[in-house]
């Protein structure tokens, strides 16, 4: 048996690269020609044109909140429910649509391995001929169903388990002695404590595929400690699987249908490799081409290659969330109005608001990295914060690398909520 899900995890970066670029053009062009809400955002664009990353960093991201908004819009205009994002329309092709809070809605499309989960079983140690107890929910939500197809893509049997139902789910365990588990931590934390509480041993469970929570060491090594290898993957109901955890157990690995960028928070704009900011994605698949969908949630990249021969990109896994919108004296101040400050000054290299103070008193201040420590400076800075917040603020210059490197452009930082 192979380490790899497939020879595309061992490709040469620059391979890879080279195919994901290519593919762009195509990309954009089915997207303009199926998908109305991107006839609409990428109207005027050649798809020939998009053929580099600095390409791609050109064209406008679309937010979960404006994705949302959208398809809001056009279901009360009595048109599209996906808001026209959706290459695909009810029947045959679409054999399934789900519904995520909101409520946004999700097509599935009817290619094997839709999600493209299976890579991610694959390295958590799944192989074909096994049986898998998924405790991700099979109503509303596709995450019961992208780990299912998943499976079946990699030769294995489902025992659909979704939510609930602890005690039953325990003893299905027991009895039926799957190869491991796929579901949130916590709950498999919960059927491992209901298994011992019932006096039933869970032998047959030897791994485990986690996601859509925080996966802390302390409960990693807490299912170690019994037999179980849990690993983690990162995907979301818009674009499937994004990421995943190896063996190496250093950061997640990129899948390969994906191209990424970290974009600073409020913005499009590509950051320094290895600095926090938001993950950007642009999914390679026809049925629902979102192209530079940003997930909303802080990640970075990390340097070199996965210890276990994978040579795709790594990133930290999740680190925050990237709207960091907060209200000052009764007013609402956005990520997008610091970078837009920040843009008038060439002189600027990074920018952080720090918003502090007591209830009815809020401060703020605009920590600002730069080589050019003048009173001069501050003082048009100060003057454009209030231009763009219509709020006052001061502005403190300090050395470049100063500021942390945590993806935060707007800092909450009083003392209440």
């Amino acid at each position: 048996m192979t380490s790899f899900y497939d020879a595309l995890e061992t490709r040469s970066p620059a391979e890879r690269e080279a195919t994901l670029l290519a593919a762009l053009p195509h990309l954009v062009a089915h997207a303009q020609a199926h998908a109305p809400a991107f006839a609409q955002l990428l109207a005027g664009v050649d798809p020939h044109t998009v053929r580099s990353r600095d390409a791609l960093a050109r064209l406008p991201v679309t937010r979960k909140h404006e994705l949302l908004a959208q398809q809001k819009a056009s279901r009360e205009a009595g048109g599209n429910v996906f808001g026209g994002f959706s290459a695909l329309g009810f029947g045959t092709g679409m054999p399934r649509v789900f519904a995520s809070p909101g409520t946004l809605y999700e097509p599935e499309g009817t290619r094997r391995d839709y999600w493209r989960m299976a890579r991610a079983m694959h390295a958590a140690g799944f192989r074909p001929g096994e049986l898998i107890h998924n405790s991700f929910s099979y109503h509303f939500v596709p995450a019961g169903s992208m780990m299912e197809t998943g499976a079946h893509a990699l030769g294995c049997t489902v025992f659909p388990g979704g939510t609930g139902q602890t005690e039953q789910q325990a003893q299905a365990i027991a009895e039926l002695a799957p190869a491991g588990y796929i579901g949130t931590p916590s709950f498999l934390k919960i059927l491992v404590e209901k298994a011992a509480e019932l006096g039933l041993a869970l032998p047959s469970l030897r791994k485990a595929l986690v996601s859509g929570e925080a996966f802390p060491p302390s409960l990693r090594d807490w299912l170690q400690e019994r037999g179980i290898a849990g690993y983690q993957c990162y995907a979301t109901a818009d674009l499937g699987l994004i990421a995943y955890e190896t063996p190496a157990r250093e950061g997640l690995v990129l899948d390969e249908g994906v191209i990424v960028e970290i974009v600073r928070p409020g913005t499009g704009d590509p950051v320094p490799e290895g600095e926090v900011g938001e993950l950007v994605v642009t999914t390679l698949n026809p049925d629902y081409p979102l192209i530079r969908f940003g997930t909303g949630d802080l990640s970075a990249v990390l340097p070199g290659h996965c210890p276990s021969g994978r040579s795709n990109t790594r990133i930290k896994g999740w680190m925050g969330r990237a709207d960091q919108t907060t209200k000052v004296r009764g007013m609402f101040v956005h990520p997008g109005q610091v970078a837009e400050i920040a843009r008038r000054f060439p002189q600027v290299l990074r920018a952080r608001l720090v918003v502090s103070g007591e209830m009815a008193n809020d401060q703020m201040v605009l920590q600002v990295e730069t080589t050019e420590l003048a009173e001069g400076l501050a003082l048009r800075l100060a003057d454009t914060i209030r231009e763009v917040t219509k709020l006052r603020g001061e502005v403190e210059l300090v050395n470049p690398g100063s500021l942390p490197n945590d993806g935060k452009v707007i800092e909450d930082a009083r003392s209440y909520r």
